[in-house]
C-alpha cells in the first residue's frame, strides 16, 4: 500500500529538487532524485522545458544541466502557499492505492 503523487506534486518535486541543488543539477541525478520511470521522467522534463518552468542548459565542456526560470521558481512559490492553506485548514485528501 502507498501512496501515489499527482501530476502538481511531481512537478513540485522536481522543480524543488533543481532549485535544492543551487539551482543547477545534471539530467541523471535529477532523474535519480525525482523517483519516476525514465519515461515518466522524460514527459514531465520536455514539458517543464517547453513551458518555461525549467531550462536545460550547457557549460563550456558540453555537460548539460537544469536551471529554472522565474516561471517555475513562481510556481514553488505559489505550490507552496497552496499546501501551506490547505494544511492550515485541515483539507488533506488522501488517495491510497493498494
Amino acid at each position: 500500500m502507498g501512496y501515489k503523487r499527482d501530476r502538481l506534486e511531481v512537478i513540485f518535486d522536481i522543480l524543488s529538487i533543481v532549485k535544492n541543488n543551487k539551482n543547477s543539477i545534471k539530467p541523471t541525478p535529477l532523474l535519480r532524485f525525482s523517483n519516476l520511470s525514465f519515461n515518466s521522467f522524460s514527459i514531465y522534463e520536455k514539458d517543464l522545458v517547453i513551458k518555461g518552468f525549467m531550462r536545460l542548459e550547457e557549460d563550456l565542456k558540453g555537460k548539460k544541466y537544469y536551471t529554472l526560470t522565474d516561471k517555475g521558481f513562481n510556481y514553488l512559490n505559489k505550490y507552496s502557499m497552496i499546501k501551506e492553506f490547505i494544511s492550515e485548514f485541515d483539507l488533506w485528501v488522501f488517495i491510497i492505492f493498494e
